[in-house]
């Protein structure tokens, strides 16, 4: 079973920056270069919304348009680990934010336990 664990997440200034961390263990069939990732985010009183995506190999990245040219989405392979780059944080990014693995053939998909953000002054 894919496990899925985020870590980073904290409070933090508005303006200010964290780096969320997810790291992805249990991979019996395939690897992790089979998985496209996504994060997720959710704010109080808020759907679910998708922040980023990276591709399986990491060469193409898609963002939410409130968080283009703030947060940069990565992953490395060979540490099984994808992150989240945040800056130029704002108050309404405050949520829990939540990694996804999804198998770019079965569409097989796993979720960590979120990690909270918070930004305020």
């Amino acid at each position: 079973q894919v496990q899925l664990v985020e870590s980073g997440g904290g409070w933090v200034q508005p303006g200010g920056s964290l780096r969320l961390s997810c790291a992805a263990s249990g991979f019996t069939f395939s690897n992790f270069s089979s998985y496209k990732m996504n994060w997720y985010r959710q704010g109080p009183g808020k759907e679910r919304e998708l922040v980023a995506t990276v591709t399986s190999t990491g060469s193409t990245t898609n963002y939410a348009e409130s968080v283009v040219g703030r947060f940069t989405i990565s992953r490395d392979n060979a540490k099984n680990m994808a992150y989240l780059q945040m800056s130029s944080l704002k108050a309404e990014d405050t949520a829990v934010y939540y990694c996804k693995a999804i198998h770019r053939w079965t569409s097989a998909a796993y979720w960590g336990q979120g990690t909270q953000v918070t930004v305020s002054s």
